[in-house]
C-alpha cells in the first residue's frame, strides 16, 4: 500500500521528470499530451502522445500544455499530472502523494496558483512549489545556504533563466523566454526560407543536436535531411553543414548571453565579485549544446561550466527539496 509518498515533479516545456522520495527518478517522458478534438478526451501522454506528432487524422490534436515554462492549456495539464501520477503510484493508491513542483522565478500569483490547483485536481494531498533556479542549484551541488553568491543559468525547453542564490533563496534573477523549443523552431523556419525544405519539430531536434554549435565550428559536418518541399509540396532531400546551423542559431544565443548580463547589471557587486571567483553554471537541458559554457565564458569574461547531467538538475533539486522540507521550508511557496 503506497502511503504517504513524496513526488518531486519538473513540469518542463518539452520534458516533465518524477522524482519519488527514497527511489530517484521515476518517470521521464516529453510534456506532450494527443487529445480528441471534439470531446478534449485524453488519447495518450508522454512518448505515445509524441509518437503521433505530425501524423494524426483531423479529429486528433497534439499539443504541448505548457508554453514558456508556465500552463497554457489548465485542463489537459491536470489530465497529464493524474497520468503521471498514477504511473509512479499504482492503481491502489488511497492517499495521495505531498508534490513539490518547480517553477520559474518570475511566474506571477495567477500562474503559481494555477501550478497548485491543477496538482491537488490531479489527485496530489499537498502541493509545493519550488523556484526553478534554486532547485537547479541545488541539484548541480551548489551550496546555496552559504552567505557567497553563485550564478545558475538554467536553459529549458522553453525559457532560459539566469539567477543569483545567495543564503537559501534567489536574490536577483531574469529570464528570457527561448530555450531548446526555440532554438528547433529557428532550426525550421532557417530551412524553409534557405532551402524551401518543410521539417518536423523532431528532425529539427536531432540536427540541433547533431550539428547545433554555440561558437564557430572549426571542422565542417553535415548531414542530409529529408522533408516536404514548400513550393512544390514533393518530397525533398538537402544536406546541411554545421556552419549553417550555427549561423541560424546565432540569435537565440545573443538573447540568452543578454539576459545573463542583464541579471549581472542588477546583482549587488558583493555578489557579482562572489560570482567571478566561482564562475557560472549552466543547467538544463538546451546547456548541452556544444560549446554553449565557451560562448558564457568569453561573452561574460567569467569562467562558465555545465552542470553535471544538466537535464537532471531541477528534478535532482526538487526531489532533495521535497526530501527534506524542514530544510528548505523557507524557500518553499
Amino acid at each position: 500500500m503506497n502511503l504517504f509518498k513524496k513526488l518531486a515533479i519538473d513540469l518542463g516545456t518539452a520534458n516533465s521528470v518524477v522524482w519519488e522520495a527514497g527511489k530517484g527518478i521515476v518517470l521521464n517522458e516529453p510534456t506532450i499530451v494527443a487529445v480528441g478534438i471534439e470531446d478534449r478526451k485524453v488519447l495518450a501522454v508522454g512518448n505515445e502522445a509524441k509518437k503521433m506528432l505530425g501524423k494524426t487524422p483531423e479529429y486528433i490534436e497534439v499539443i504541448q500544455p505548457l508554453e514558456d515554462g508556465v500552463i497554457a492549456d489548465y485542463e489537459v495539464t491536470e489530465a497529464m499530472l493524474r497520468y503521471f501520477m498514477k504511473q509512479v503510484m499504482g492503481n491502489n493508491w488511497f492517499i495521495g502523494p505531498e508534490v513539490m513542483v518547480c517553477v520559474p522565478a518570475g511566474v506571477t500569483q495567477v500562474e503559481q496558483r494555477a501550478v497548485i490547483d491543477a496538482t491537488l485536481s490531479a489527485g496530489a494531498r499537498k502541493a509545493y512549489l519550488i523556484d526553478e533556479p534554486l532547485a537547479a542549484a541545488i541539484g548541480a551541488k551548489i551550496p546555496v545556504s552559504e552567505a557567497f553568491g553563485n550564478m545558475i543559468v538554467d536553459i529549458g525547453g522553453g525559457a532560459a533563466e539566469a539567477a543569483v542564490i545567495a543564503l537559501g533563496g534567489v536574490v536577483t534573477h531574469k529570464s528570457v523566454r527561448v530555450g531548446g523549443n526555440k532554438l528547433d523552431k529557428v532550426i525550421m523556419d532557417f530551412l524553409k526560407r534557405k532551402h524551401s525544405l518543410v521539417i518536423g519539430d523532431n528532425a529539427a531536434e536531432v540536427i540541433k543536436i547533431q550539428l547545433g554549435s554555440a561558437v564557430k565550428p572549426k571542422k565542417l559536418e553535415t548531414m542530409e535531411i529529408n522533408g516536404r518541399d514548400s513550393v512544390y509540396g514533393l518530397p525533398k532531400n538537402v544536406t546541411i553543414s554545421n556552419d549553417e546551423v550555427y549561423e541560424a542559431l546565432k540569435p537565440i544565443l545573443e538573447s540568452i548571453i543578454m539576459v545573463i548580463k542583464d541579471t549581472l547589471e542588477i546583482t549587488p557587486p558583493e555578489l557579482v565579485a562572489d560570482i567571478v571567483d566561482r564562475g557560472i553554471v549552466l543547467s538544463g537541458g538546451s546547456a548541452q549544446l556544444r560549446g554553449l559554457n565557451i560562448l558564457v565564458t568569453r561573452e561574460i569574461g567569467v569562467s562558465a561550466h555545465v552542470a553535471i547531467e544538466p537535464q537532471f538538475c531541477v528534478i535532482r533539486g526538487t526531489g532533495i527539496a521535497v526530501e527534506n522540507l524542514d530544510i528548505y521550508q523557507r524557500a518553499i511557496r
